[in-house]
């Protein structure tokens, strides 16, 4: 199977956060620009709101198979280093290079 890009959106539920860990996710939102860092890109991009109940990581990937398994590892991964727990992860996953591209038709 050939390498395609593909992008994988990881979304889920923080579980069982205590008081300090609530107060460290909320330090992380001061200066979080959404539509600067919160997109799709290879170092990957976690995002939650104040409500620290659903968040999501999207992440662009070049991958042969499973590119699904490689998105949760990559989401775990960051939600380990943040010290939280987490629930319900699913991966919905986009092939870039399946993608058909409606172009605009020239006008005259």
């Amino acid at each position: 199977m050939a390498e395609h890009t593909y992008r994988v959106l990881v979304r889920g539920r923080f579980a069982d956060l205590t008081d300090d860990q609530r107060a460290h996710l909320r330090e992380q939102l001061k200066g979080f620009d959404f539509l600067r860092s919160g997109g799709f890109s290879e170092q990957g991009a976690l995002t939650f709101d104040e409500k620290l109940d659903f968040f999501s990581y999207r992440v662009v990937l070049a991958a042969a198979e499973k590119p699904d398994d490689a998105g949760l590892r990559r989401a775990t991964a960051a939600l380990d280093a943040l010290g939280v727990d987490y629930r319900g992860l699913r991966a919905s996953v986009t092939d870039m290079d399946e993608m058909k591209i409606n172009r605009p038709k020239r006008l005259g």
